[in-house]
């Protein structure tokens, strides 16, 4: 399967969180995605630019909090996250190049 250039403007970037570690303990991998992305859309791009075997993906979408900022009112941006389940014996290693 070959690298698209849509591929990367669906993963944006992986999560590193307390959450997102845990996961990976159940050879689960955590990333922002693109808020019209699809799972299978997911999917096909995880496995084309990382070589695994994707076995399920679930997703969340989180919204936007109003916080204030200098006494403004203001809207953070939505984002959507993909909790990526691989297959046994497929890695990846988001933690190399922190």
């Amino acid at each position: 399967m070959t690298v698209k250039p849509e591929h990367y403007d669906i993963i944006k970037k992986p999560i590193i969180t307390e959450k997102a570690t845990m996961a990976s303990e159940s050879n689960a991998v955590v990333f922002q995605v693109a808020m019209d992305s699809t799972k299978p859309m997911i999917k096909e791009a995880v496995e084309a630019v990382f070589g695994v075997k994707v076995k399920a993906v679930n997703t969340t979408i989180t919204k936007g909090k109003v916080k204030k900022f200098k006494g403004r009112t203001g809207v953070r941006s939505d984002k959507k996250k993909a909790y990526v389940t691989l297959e046994e014996g497929s890695t990846i290693d988001v933690s190399t190049g922190l």
